[in-house]
């Protein structure tokens, strides 16, 4: 099982890393937010612990990015203050549990396997194209009943084409759909992640389904036989 462990006080996640560690996990470590949040979108996790109070963007603003994103991992919030609005802000926002500092490294392992067991919170919808399934609560992408791995931003990008069959969506649309708005990023990085997307998902098979649509944009389509 991997785990992200997003803390900016290093001893404090060095010794969390520690414990996870020797418990059979895992480990990535973020200290701030922004880096947190890159990682969540390009990893797949098993869980994530983290802290509210974060150097460039707070815990709060990280987990409702990776809500988002459609990333369904489970979440435990860590924080140092006390009261009950900072649990309901967290759960509110997308977190699936809440643990105060300072905590029990055997009680928040116990919390994690816990949420891991349960899974994302999120219902899903399984979408299809042509011989081409994605189900957006496993995280599953099959293409004619080959699984397909992808990383968690070409989930996104896929998931979106296929929300939309056949509509010819723009690299702005796509940029601010699964980037966000005001990401300080070249659009070329669409055509980027195209091509990671039509290297998994069409040229191993005989028909592509992502199409590019000259000074348009991009669609999924299968052809109609």
């Amino acid at each position: 099982m991997r785990i992200l462990i997003v803390e900016d006080e290093k001893n404090i996640a060095d010794y969390v890393r520690k414990t996870f560690e020797s418990e059979g996990f895992i480990v990535d470590v973020a200290y701030d937010g922004n880096t947190a949040l890159d990682m969540a979108l390009d990893q797949v996790y098993d869980a994530i612990t983290l802290d509210i109070m974060l150097p460039g963007m707070n815990g709060y603003e990280v987990c409702k990015q990776i809500r988002a994103a459609s990333i369904n991992t489970p979440i435990l919030m860590l924080t140092a203050k006390d009261g009950e609005f900072d649990e309901a802000d967290a759960l509110d926002i997308g977190a699936d549990d809440f643990l105060r500092k300072p905590f029990s490294l055997v009680v928040l392992v116990a919390r994690v396997r816990a949420l891991i067991r349960r899974g994302g919170s999120s219902s899903g919808t399984l979408v299809t194209v042509g011989d081409l399934t994605l189900d957006s609560n496993s995280k599953v992408v099959q293409r004619a009943g080959q699984e397909i791995v992808l990383t968690p931003r070409e989930f996104q990008l896929l998931e979106y084409l296929m929300n939309n069959p056949g509509q010819v969506l723009s690299k702005t649309q796509l940029m601010e759909r699964i980037w966000g708005h005001g990401f300080a990023a070249d659009e070329n990085v669409i055509e980027v992640y195209i091509g990671y997307l039509r290297k998994k998902i069409d040229n191993p098979f005989d028909e592509p389904l992502i199409h590019t649509v000259r000074g348009r944009g991009y669609k999924i389509e299968a052809s109609v036989k």
